[in-house]
């Protein structure tokens, strides 16, 4: 990304990143990398696992959502989680799919932003 910017990107900006998102590379690197953190089912309960089972299709199917607009982030898994003392707190547990999207997105617009404010 930040050789782009170096190399010819128009006055520095980008226009349109969601084409680096959804990229085969990017979502498939952003799934090795979910896939190493492990955790746990969100809301759908698929679980990595599962998605690991069929995971061509899965991020076949995550490319040509994001591609056409489609895509839609599903709701977040709420638990709570212990404290000392007794207490809790509440914890988001996003689905698998989501965990990838956001970190594809966070792999394109990091180096860029990394830049900007480093």
């Amino acid at each position: 990304m930040l050789a782009a910017l170096g190399n010819g990107v128009k006055g520095s900006k980008w226009f349109s990143l969601i084409d680096k998102v959804y990229r085969p590379s990017t979502l498939q690197a952003a799934w090795q990398q979910v896939q190493a953190n492990k955790g746990a089912a969100g809301i759908d309960g698929q679980s990595i696992e599962s998605f690991a089972a069929n995971e061509l299709v899965y991020l076949s199917e995550l490319e040509k959502d994001l591609e056409q607009g489609k895509y839609r982030p599903q709701a977040v898994r709420r638990v709570e989680i212990p404290k000392a003392g007794g207490k809790t707190r509440p914890l988001g547990i996003p689905t698998v799919k989501d965990r990838i999207v956001q970190t594809a997105v966070k792999r394109v617009i990091e180096p860029i932003l990394e830049k900007e404010f480093l």
